[in-house]
């Protein structure tokens, strides 16, 4: 399909991590009955971007597979506006209409109520496979919801990844994680512009994480992660004080489980206290999560970790990204 312009959202803090608006100036595109093909009856969208590397050599990276949610324009002069979500959304609506019970493992369960609406959906998982106590999800709940409450007990979080598939997977540690990119004010470099901010509200050092599952006749366990580094700004018990958030799931059994998810609410929550607005030319093989190093106009050099970006589906287009856990980098 033709496009004219719009862009794909990225952002790891959102239940849809992926969205979609394509602007296409074709109006024989807007549907006139269900049998459409771009009729929001379950049409789909794949989109890609282009990205020319400048020595005569180009790639097409996908983007994102999108359910296709809204169609509007003008039937006689266009232009045709299209919106659409991830495969997420296909899950997340299809609510529960009577209790459902996950066991067994994290791989297992997941997987289980993604293609419970999703039949062909490729899950893949990352991830180190846990067991899970039984957990009983009543009718109406959200299954993508559930599918990160189970996740959590081994310490990951579930996505739509930019091929449509479902990925089960923790979050890149920005101390131990080599960067995918870098962002360099230098001649030839990627860099546009960057601002800095720093924040406490809503950062915790402290996560205890329990877990107590009377039907599998599993006695109370729990386990407290915080912030132990002392070079580090949140450090537990430093300048910043004890600032504790709790987590509880009757997924979780073992007091190895416990750790898992409080490590990854930990990581989820002090990491927002640094953090990074960049801009740059597109690169839209980033996934939230990857590290980034930074080299500002004054020669400072910083880890960023992506939070979340948008990809401009014209030509050139400024590439913002919002970045977590910004650090210095020696």
């Amino acid at each position: 399909m033709a496009h004219t312009g719009g862009s794909v959202t990225v952002d790891r803090a959102q239940a849809n991590r992926r969205t979609c608006t394509v602007t296409a100036a074709d109006p024989s595109l807007i549907p006139r009955t269900p049998a459409d093909q771009l009729a929001t009856y379950g049409a789909r969208l794949r989109i890609s971007r282009g990205v020319d590397y400048g020595d005569g050599s180009s790639e097409l990276v996908p983007v994102g597979v999108f359910r296709l949610d809204n169609v509007d324009g003008d039937i006689t002069d266009g232009p045709v506006n299209l919106q659409g979500k991830d495969l997420s959304a296909c899950v997340a609506d299809d609510k529960l209409t009577q209790p459902w019970t996950a066991t067994g493992t994290v791989v297992g369960a997941v997987t289980a109520l993604i293609q419970r609406s999703l039949p062909d959906a490729a899950v893949i998982a990352r991830i180190t496979n846990t067991a899970i106590g039984s957990r009983t999800f009543d009718t109406q709940a959200d299954p993508w919801a559930a599918c990160q409450e189970i996740a959590t007990a081994a310490g990951a979080e579930v996505y739509c990844d930019a091929d449509g598939d479902v990925i089960i997977a923790t979050l890149p540690d920005i101390t131990t994680s080599p960067p995918v990119w870098a962002i360099e004010a230098v001649e030839g470099g990627a860099y546009i512009k960057g601002n800095r901010a720093m924040t406490s509200d809503k950062v915790f050092n402290g996560i205890l994480a329990s877990g107590e599952n009377a039907t599998d006749a599993v006695p109370p366990v729990s386990y407290l992660a915080v912030d132990n580094d002392p070079g580090s700004p949140t450090y537990w018990g430093g300048p910043f004080g004890r600032r504790p958030d709790f987590y509880s799931s009757s997924t979780l059994t073992s007091t190895a489980a416990c750790q898992q998810a409080a490590n990854l609410k930990l990581a989820q929550a002090k990491t927002p206290n640094a953090s990074g607005d960049i801009s740059s030319l597109p690169n839209p093989a980033l996934e939230p999560g990857d590290i980034v190093r930074v080299t500002h106009p004054d020669g400072s050099r910083e880890l960023h970790q992506v939070a979340a970006f948008t990809v401009p589906l014209d030509v050139g287009g400024d590439f913002p990204i919002a970045t977590i856990s910004a650090r210095e980098d020696s």
